[in-house]
């Protein structure tokens, strides 16, 4: 595992159509949570909401991974099902469509629960 000290140096590192994909997951994960803190995490892009974690995402040989702790998976375990999974990870392959739209409904879920931990 390399060290990459930022979002768009781990990005870079990618040819560049698996470079697209994973700029088109940290659009949306920005444009849904506009105030989540952008690192790197276990050798891969991870977003903080209110000090807690909100999702991963990284790309792999034949898939990109997706962390949306078990919390977000277990919410969409249904829209998750044809995807192989661990506990809070899916694996969308590199050689179908990655389903945008239900990336942007789990980091809204997470958005949501990030913020009802803040207010408890």
């Amino acid at each position: 595992m390399e060290n990459f000290e930022s979002v768009e140096a781990y990005i870079a590192h990618f040819p560049e159509e698996v470079q697209n994909l994973l700029k088109q997951i940290r659009v949306i994960i920005k444009r849904i949570a506009p105030d989540s803190v952008e690192g790197i995490s276990y050798g891969m892009p991870a977003y903080k909401l209110h000090k807690k974690p909100l999702v991963y995402f990284a790309a792999f040989k034949k898939h990109i991974g997706f962390y949306a702790t078990p919390s977000g998976h277990t919410a969409f375990s249904v829209e998750l099902a044809a995807y192989k999974q661990g506990k809070g990870s899916v694996q969308f392959p590199l050689n179908k469509p990655i389903p945008y739209a239900l990336i942007e409904k789990m980091v809204a879920f997470r958005v949501e629960e990030n913020r009802a931990i803040r207010y408890r």
